[in-house]
């Protein structure tokens, strides 16, 4: 027990704290770290959502609109201001008349007209589907939706008569909002969207959407089917309501327009987003990178696979998967379909966030390499937006190559097998076992991309992985010498429930194609084989009924009669668009 001399003697320990925001740098195998740095509270992400000033403008601009309605029909003195207004403008337009005016005003209006934009509509939304934007066609039907849907309510509320001047054109209805300008309006604005790259091209394209809305604007006052003030706000809102569609649900950083072929779930990784992820990965893990390329897309369907290069001694190669909202999307739709089609399998149970893909993700590769199952060792999570864009950063399988790329022999089968093995006593399954999954790197077999995996999954599932396996293995060698090898890990009952289990639906696209590809080239049907070589047995139903999936699939009968009876009204001209 120290007394108080003794403690009076102790020489003071001196506390301080390294000033904040400079980056101390180290090493670590050769990749150069520097300091790590938080987001102070306040402070933007280094990905900020789609939100820029002309969108602000068009927001601004229907909230504008919004109380030019309530002003233009709720306060009577303001609206027979409004009237007097339309009424001189009106009467200037009859004043102007001349038959050469007018039959330009009538060739003009032929722009408003059903036919013309039924053929601008329905070419766009072939388009759309031709290239697989589903996002963008339900973006363009459902803004069609909102306009007219609005158009012919606010007509039944208002009540607008047409204006009182000798009116030279067709019209039915109420005046008030301009149904033909609001139409147009809505279908060259969303085609300006869906069908030009942003940029100058789309810009272009947006004044020229706008040049053609203010020529029917002009065509139809001038012919006095439209008050001026019901033209104006139609072709505001129609606008305004396409601006602020296509910025909430199909946002160009997250739904770029382009014409290059490609999966839709790669996103484009230069210009502000490739910006946020070399400041990000900076800021959040230190690294400091040089060059950002998509690597491995044609294996990858779920995520934008990337490889980045970063500094060091030398410098060097770190992998990262970047997700976004698209991809959670693409995960609830796809647990979805297989309820729909084969009930609950497995869980399929949807991610409620982009931040809980990847957590989980980085979880069960953990979980993988604490197992024993040798996969790249993950180096941490990167937020861009929070909530909806994420960057998992991992080791680079350097001199590594598919498994049916390589030269296989005994030792790489058992290794390969070995990998389900440990799975098996652990517990686990990979669920997503393909060529592209499965890497052959400096003489080591190592499984990738465990997005799907899973904690005790059931006796199925643990079959399916280990077909999925022997399958990747036989597209390489010999069926026979691969049954061969599985029996010394696993018993023939094993192989044979494997492959009863196995169907189209259990083999990832990439296998069934492999497959094909082998059957088709030397009359090889690799399935087979291996269900000849193990006992006989009967194949495992994959059918499972609950609940859910009744309410799933009665939910989809009834918007497929939907898509067909609209799909029957457009053709017999009666429909939406």
């Amino acid at each position: 027990m120290q007394t108080s001399d003794e403690s009076q003697e102790t020489t003071p320990i001196e506390r301080s704290l390294p000033e904040l925001a400079v980056r101390r740098e180290v090493r670590i195998v050769g990749i150069r770290v520097a300091g790590r740095r938080r987001r102070p509270s306040g402070e933007k992400p280094p990905l900020q959502r789609e939100q820029g000033t002309v969108g602000k403008l068009w927001l601004f601009g229907g909230i504008a609109m919004v109380a030019l309605w309530i002003s233009l029909f709720a306060v009577p003195d303001t609206t027979e201001w409004w009237t007097a207004r339309d009424s001189s403008i009106l009467r200037w337009f009859v004043d102007l008349r001349t038959s050469s005016l007018t039959s330009l005003a009538d060739a003009v209006a032929v722009i408003g007209s059903s036919w013309f934009l039924r053929v601008l509509r329905i070419g766009t939304l072939i388009a759309l589907i031709s290239v697989r934007r589903m996002r963008h066609f339900f973006a363009v039907i459902l803004a069609i939706i909102v306009v007219q849907a609005t158009v012919e309510i606010i007509q039944e509320f208002v009540g607008r008569p047409r204006p009182f001047v000798p009116i030279l054109g067709h019209w039915e209805g109420a005046s008030h909002p301009s149904g033909p300008v609001a139409r147009l309006g809505v279908t060259v604005a969303a085609m300006s969207y869906v069908l030009v790259p942003a940029g100058r091209r789309r810009h272009l394209a947006l004044g020229v959407a706008g040049s053609l809305v203010f020529a029917l604007v002009l065509a139809r006052v001038y012919l006095g089917v439209d008050h001026p003030s019901d033209a104006v706000v139609s072709a505001i809102f129609s606008l305004a309501v396409v601006v602020v569609f296509f910025r909430w649900f199909a946002p160009e950083t997250t739904f770029p327009v382009t014409w290059r072929p490609g999966v839709t779930a790669h996103l484009d990784v230069t210009g502000e987003r490739g910006d946020a992820i070399r400041r990000a990965v900076g800021d959040q893990l230190g690294l400091e990178v040089l060059e950002i390329k998509p690597f491995g897309l044609e294996g990858s369907g779920g995520s934008t696979p990337l490889r980045l290069k970063v500094a060091g001694e030398p410098d060097q190669y770190v992998f990262a998967k970047l997700y976004s909202q698209v991809h959670l999307r693409s995960d609830r739709w796809y647990k979805v379909g297989r309820t729909i089609l084969y009930g609950s399998l497995e869980d399929e149970v949807r991610f409620t966030s982009v931040r809980r893909l990847v957590e989980y993700e980085d979880y069960i590769q953990r979980v993988m390499r604490d197992a024993g199952v040798p996969t790249a060792e993950p180096l941490g999570i990167v937020e861009l937006t929070p909530e909806r864009e994420y960057l998992m950063v991992s080791e680079f399988l350097e001199r590594s190559q598919e498994l049916t790329d390589a030269e296989i022999d005994d030792g790489v089968i058992d290794e390969a097998l070995g990998l389900v093995r440990s799975m098996w006593d652990a517990g686990l399954a990979h669920r997503d076992i393909k060529p592209a999954n499965v890497m052959l790197s400096e003489g080591r077999v190592v499984l990738i991309d465990v997005a799907f995996g899973t904690v005790r999954p059931s006796p199925w599932r643990q079959a399916v992985d280990l077909a999925n396996m022997m399958v990747i293995l036989g597209l390489r060698i010999d069926p026979r010498r691969v049954y061969e090898r599985a029996l010394l890990q696993f018993a023939p009952e094993d192989i044979s429930e494997a492959f009863a289990s196995t169907r189209s639906v259990t083999l990832p696209t990439q296998s069934r194609s492999s497959l094909a590809l082998l059957k088709k080239e030397k009359g090889i049907d690799v399935v087979e084989r291996f269900r000849e070589l193990a006992p006989n047995t009967e194949a495992i139903s994959i059918q499972r009924w609950s609940p859910r999936r009744i309410r799933l699939a009665v939910g989809a009968l009834i918007v497929g009669a939907f898509v067909i009876i609209a799909v029957i009204q457009e053709l017999l001209g009666n429909g939406l668009l």
